[in-house]
């Protein structure tokens, strides 16, 4: 197929400015050996059950009829998930478990947009597959006139990642950056005279993010973050997104009485606009409660999570998918960063799942802390830049550690799991093994920590850019590292079979690599464990 045999999908002759043409162009830079033909699609990201497909796409020029996706020969009609007619999702139910379907995305007149591609259902949550590899990375976030890693290159890290034929993707948090208020972080990013020249014009937070001027400058901020990040690589590929503090609009900030989370109205808003336009929630899985927070409760998305999600896969692996940020509070000793009913439904998983492997993959990360504020940890830096308890760390609530304690509690006292933590937030690659908190003994069942390394991240690297600090375990806790934090770019594949999970990590040095050898990257470390 050539591309001029594809229509657009655009009836309209002009282009919303800014977004997505500036960035077409280096959306193909990154794929020049990828083949097939994307027509006028900018992106395409999946998300899949046993039953279900939601698929998040875009495209060059706005629609103003509905485009259909069809699988196979069941026909599902897109929804605008923009003002404008430049994004739009595709929720297609009742499918057969464990099968691979043909897909074509079509104009409403019957003409193809783009080249069919396949994309295969997982096993029923009461099959036994036998293995599964899940690709994990962190931070891919970041536009790189703020000074991230070039958006072609972040592709390139992650087609030689897609490269080892993962099942499924995990992108733990940050997938834009653009704090707004942080005293921190704020004037290099979204709050910038730079940041503000590239979107042209300013955010305002009295007016919603959709469907005003804000909607206009959330396109022109994000789209440069994700659509040539991900392009239309990911399309067979499903991938589970979690959100973190900067997919807010902000970072995790207190000082000097500003206190940029929990997130107010507008942050909430700009997550959830980000979210519903790039990159797909997580569908239903059955023994996930349906009324948790931020679920959709009536609709044909009835059951659908932005927060909380389930990866099943048969009853050889449940990963357990959770932002901290939506629900935590400031309540001194009874603050939580995820509220009961989640802190319920990870327990009851952990105690009653079924799978062979229950892990957990937060937002923020456990074990590890950098003495920042909105962290599990009441460590801070002192005068002399090292961690200590011997302080009080302002505006940190001590509910935050007491809730951190009854999870890993819980994850050590899994019946023959092995009690598995993969995160990202800390922009780092690290493995440790945590024997105790506070004065909880682990060391029966230690729990096995992994940061699963950085897509994007600036060059002075983080924390110790900013912070002067490399992540270094909490002193609440003892852990032996195995791979002390390394802040390269990189990502994480764990295999897991029914005894045990094989974990590789890769990493690339932007400043003692060159670009080509992101092609043939192979793991540095890797580490086998088996269950109990």
């Amino acid at each position: 197929m050539k591309r001029r045999q594809f229509l657009t999908a655009a009836t309209a002759p002009t282009l919303l400015a800014s977004f997505p043409e500036a960035i077409f162009s280096k959306t193909h830079e990154g794929s020049k050996n990828n083949t097939w033909d994307r027509g006028s699609l900018t992106h395409i990201l999946p998300t899949v059950s046993h039953e279900s497909f939601l698929i998040k796409v875009s495209f060059l020029s706005a629609a103003q009829n509905a485009p259909v996706l069809w699988v196979n020969d069941l026909k599902a009609m897109g929804s605008m998930t923009d003002t404008q007619g430049l994004y739009w999702k595709f929720h297609v139910k009742g499918l057969k478990a464990d099968t691979r379907y043909s897909l074509a995305l079509k104009t409403n007149s019957g003409k193809l947009m783009c080249e069919p591609w396949t994309l295969k259902t997982f096993p029923s949550p009461d099959s036994s597959p036998k293995n599964v590899r899940i690709l994990l990375f962190t931070c891919s976030g970041g536009h790189e006139e703020l000074t991230f890693l070039p958006a072609v290159l972040r592709q390139r890290l992650l087609n030689r990642a897609l490269s080892f034929s993962p099942d499924a993707a995990i992108a733990n948090g940050d997938q834009v950056y653009w704090d707004l208020r942080s005293p921190l972080t704020a004037k290099g990013q979204g709050a910038s005279a730079r940041a503000k020249e590239l979107i042209e014009g300013e955010f305002d937070r009295s007016m919603v993010a959709l469907g005003s001027n804000n909607e206009t400058l959330l396109k022109r901020a994000v789209a440069p973050q994700i659509v040539p990040v991900y392009s239309t690589n990911f399309r067979s590929t499903p991938v589970f997104f979690v959100q973190d503090d900067h997919d807010y609009f902000d970072n995790d900030d207190a000082y000097d009485e500003i206190i940029t989370f929990p997130p107010d109205f507008f942050m909430k808003q700009m997550a959830r606009a980000t979210q519903s336009m790039f990159y797909p929630e997580f569908l239903p899985e059955r023994s996930r409660p349906r009324g948790l927070p931020g679920s959709a409760i009536l609709g044909k998305d009835q059951g659908v999570s932005e927060s909380f999600g389930t990866l099943r896969y048969g009853k050889l692996l449940e990963i357990l998918l959770y932002s901290v940020r939506p629900t935590m509070t400031m309540a001194g000793p009874s603050a939580v960063f995820v509220e009961d009913t989640v802190e319920s439904w990870l327990k009851e998983r952990m105690s009653n799942s079924n799978a062979h492997h229950v892990v957990q993959a937060p937002s923020n990360p456990h074990g590890w802390t950098a003495g920042k504020w909105g962290e599990w940890y009441p460590d801070v830096l002192d005068t002399s830049g090292k961690l200590s308890l011997d302080m009080k760390k302002p505006y940190w609530q001590k509910g935050w550690l007491s809730q951190h304690d009854r999870l890993l509690s819980a994850m050590s006292k899994m019946n023959h799991k092995l009690a598995l933590s993969m995160s990202g937030d800390l922009h780092s690659i690290g493995l440790g093994s945590i024997s105790s908190v506070g004065d909880i003994d682990l060391s029966n069942s230690p729990v096995i920590s992994v940061l699963t390394g950085p897509i994007g991240t600036r060059p002075t690297g983080w924390p110790s850019g900013i912070r002067k600090i490399v992540a270094q375990p909490s002193l609440h806790l003892k852990m032996a590292e195995i791979i002390k934090p390394i802040e390269n770019h990189g990502f994480t594949i764990a295999d897991f079979t029914e005894d045990a999970v094989e974990i590789k990590f890769f990493k690339w040095d932007r400043n003692s690599q060159s670009v080509d050898e992101i092609d043939t990257l192979l793991p540095f470390h890797t580490q086998k464990f088996s269950r109990t």
